[in-house]
């Protein structure tokens, strides 16, 4: 369970707890959580629920929302991930123990030698976000760039969280769950497809041999046995 902690100049205003699957921000007082400064517009944000994820997306307010001083349009929360709109900061926090560590964006051309994916998710001619914390019981999986510069390159599923795709263009994520790995529209305007299927609700469950496709770039998932 996830909880939000609004500050301002240090001082924490209020606690809130995430219990619905759709929490709004705004000005305005049927917000689910309301900052009335002028600073905020009246429906500035809007936090999904996704599973264990949370989202948070900007509703084209005013002044833009901030995540860890980034404006961002729509991302996934991780544990300790600071969102700012207008002087007001809400930290957001996860109550299940996981560690999460927030998400890194790793940019084409990164490494040098085109030695692909280290252990840290970078990779040479791909553009990807790469976030993660404490492993879960769920067996070892990889995704393979299948096309492009980056083809044939490898990145091990071993995080909580890992984010992939071009930063501004189209991003998604994959969760590792109990139950297995998920896939979830993250940024851009068109979702990613798994087998030649546009994503079409938040999420979907990912099986050995999927080809998922975002950004021009064909990746395929493989789990072990």
């Amino acid at each position: 369970m996830g909880k939000l902690v609004v500050s301002l100049d240090g001082v924490v205003i209020k606690e809130v707890q995430l219990t619905k699957d759709k929490t709004t921000l705004g000005r305005r007082p049927y917000n689910d959580i309301v900052i009335d400064n002028l600073a905020v517009s009246g429906e500035h944000a809007v936090l999904q629920m996704v599973g264990q994820d949370v989202f948070i997306e900007d509703l084209n307010s005013t002044n833009g929302t901030y995540i860890n001083g980034k404006a961002v349009k729509k991302q996934l929360l991780a544990h300790n991930d600071t969102v700012e709109v207008g002087k007001y900061k809400i930290k957001y926090m996860v109550d299940d123990g996981t560690d999460y560590e927030k998400t890194m964006i790793m940019k084409p051309g990164t490494m040098s030698g085109g030695a692909g994916y280290t252990s840290s998710g970078r990779t040479s001619g791909f553009g990807a976000l790469v976030g993660g914390g404490a492993p879960t019981p769920v067996g070892p999986a990889t995704i393979r760039v299948m096309n492009g510069a980056a083809a044939g390159r490898e990145v091990m599923l071993t995080k909580v969280v890992t984010t992939v795709g071009k930063p501004g263009v189209q991003v998604a994520s994959i969760t590792k769950r109990p139950t297995g790995y998920v896939l979830a529209h993250v940024e851009g305007a068109s979702r990613p497809s798994v087998n030649n299927t546009p994503l079409a609700g938040e999420t979907v469950g990912l099986k050995n041999g999927d080809v998922i496709e975002l950004a021009g770039t064909q990746m395929q998932f493989v789990q072990a046995a």
